[in-house]
């Protein structure tokens, strides 16, 4: 893992270092390729100028908000899948149409239906992680092996602590997979979202940021809000979930071995 980080960090100083020397040599129009030094300064211009800090805090309590209500509904209607089989007929059916759909392709229908406002963008959050979600759980669900239920009904439990104590704890793996999944769908879309409603209510978060930006022909900015946003999705991914991961994948394998 040391040598991976290793390879990652001389990647992104390679990046960095023909980024300048690009810059440098003026292969482009400098306007529309800003230098590394003026896009570093643009992003601590962002948090010391512009409010860029309380965009994030208001970007990401948004955004959690959504994710929070998608990841209910995910754990939700999955559950009852496995307990009736005419709902999971039905509900995989669903699943495998709306995953399909881009939750930006749904902007319009939500717009007409809740207006512009923050409803509409929580319903495009929820949207772009339920699907997926559900269907890495349904997944898990018919991984468990058939002893785990057996030995389940042996000791008298009912569906629901079927549930919870045999199928949810067997399927983690999938689930974690399938709110990964679903994190990454959901943050592109709410930067998508942001940035074609702009400020809602007064408020604006990241992609409101880098829309202003650009209607401002700041090319350092727009560079600067794109790497917070890759920044804030890797430091969720590989910090957060990977240590979620790293503590209870294996707790999950020593449990089945």
């Amino acid at each position: 893992k040391n040598r991976n980080l290793r390879y990652q960090i001389t990647f992104c100083v390679l990046v960095v270092v023909v980024w300048q020397i690009l810059y440098e040599m003026e292969v482009f129009p400098k306007l529309m390729f800003p230098s590394v030094m003026k896009i570093g300064g643009a992003v601590v211009d962002g948090f010391v100028k512009d409010g860029l800090g309380g965009m994030v805090c208001y970007s990401l309590s948004l955004l959690l908000r959504g994710f929070a209500l998608g990841m209910l509904l995910a754990f939700v209607l999955s559950g009852i899948s496995i307990l009736s089989k005419r709902f999971y007929a039905v509900y995989n059916m669903l699943v495998s149409m709306c995953d399909l759909v881009p939750g930006v392709a749904l902007l319009p229908l939500a717009i007409l239906w809740m207006g512009i406002g923050e409803e509409t963008i929580i319903f495009i959050v929820v949207h772009s992680i339920l699907w997926p979600m559900s269907r890495s759980i349904m997944d898990g669900f018919a991984s468990v092996p058939k002893l785990h239920i057996e030995v389940g009904r042996n000791i008298g439990l009912n569906r629901f602590t079927m549930l919870t104590g045999i199928y949810i704890p067997a399927a983690f793996g999938n689930i974690l997979s399938g709110i990964k999944v679903g994190w990454a769908r959901a943050w592109r879309a709410f930067i998508s979202a942001e940035m074609v409603f702009g400020s809602v209510g007064g408020k604006g978060g990241i992609g409101w940021y880098i829309f202003n930006q650009r209607t401002f022909m700041d090319t350092a900015g727009l560079f600067a809000g794109i790497i917070l946003v890759i920044v804030i999705g890797v430091l969720v991914e590989n910090v957060l979930f990977g240590a979620i991961e790293k503590k209870c994948v294996p707790m999950q394998n020593a449990r089945r071995g």
